[in-house]
């Protein structure tokens, strides 16, 4: 293990804590199926704690959750975190006020993923739930919810997020086809809170498709 900086075991472990607490809520909501799923948080400037790969997302413990670098690298190198790390990675250098990163595979996030991906995006609309996602403040806001096609390459995913941001374009959290949502906030409290907001209203869009509705 390479060295770290002092108190940092301890900050791993509070965010390993963390982590592993709204492992066992989201599993609890049929969130996390099988081993599916990766959280993170941020540690410091420089590192983030993730889960390591392969964990029951359910059964988490702070020893299920490594620290890497900004660049990937584990501090740790007998640990292996999860396939989908980039794409945490990504998020942390791209928007520096990041504090966790949430991607799960909840039923309705991955149905609304297949249904969705011919358009590319999901047009949130008039829903007032769409105030729980940090800068929107109206039922009259736009919401954009983008489907970017799936890919067992983290680079290919990376380069439609990095894409739909060089466009300029608000980005709170992505769909990926047949897979499952990522979103992010400062800090967990306001991730686990875009993540609720948008499961409920994935859940709304797809009853509204079941019912033939066009709002």
């Amino acid at each position: 293990m390479t060295s770290s900086p002092p108190g940092f075991t301890d900050r791993l472990h509070a965010c390993g804590v963390e982590i592993a607490r709204a492992g066992v809520e989201f599993a609890a909501r049929g969130w996390t199926p099988a081993t599916s799923s990766n959280f993170s948080t941020r540690i410091d400037d420089a590192h983030i704690a993730v889960t390591i790969s392969g964990r029951d997302k359910g059964a988490l413990t702070p020893a299920d959750v490594m620290a890497v670098d900004l660049d990937g690298h584990a501090l740790d190198p007998a640990l292996k975190s999860s396939a989908e790390t980039e794409l945490h990675l990504q998020l942390y250098r791209r928007l520096p006020e990041t504090g966790a990163v949430l991607h799960t595979h909840s039923h309705n996030q991955t149905v609304a993923s297949r249904l969705f991906a011919p358009v590319g995006v999901i047009a949130l609309r008039g829903w007032e739930l769409q105030k729980a996602i940090t800068g929107y403040t109206t039922h009259d806001s736009e919401l954009d919810l983008p489907v970017f096609p799936n890919s067992q390459a983290m680079a290919d995913i990376e380069a439609r997020v990095d894409a739909w941001l060089d466009a300029g374009k608000p980005l709170h959290a992505y769909l990926i086809d047949g897979h499952g949502l990522y979103t992010w906030g400062r800090n967990m409290i306001e991730a686990k809170r875009h993540l609720e907001a948008l499961e409920f209203l994935l859940a709304c869009e797809l009853d509204l498709k079941r019912l033939g509705a066009n709002p």
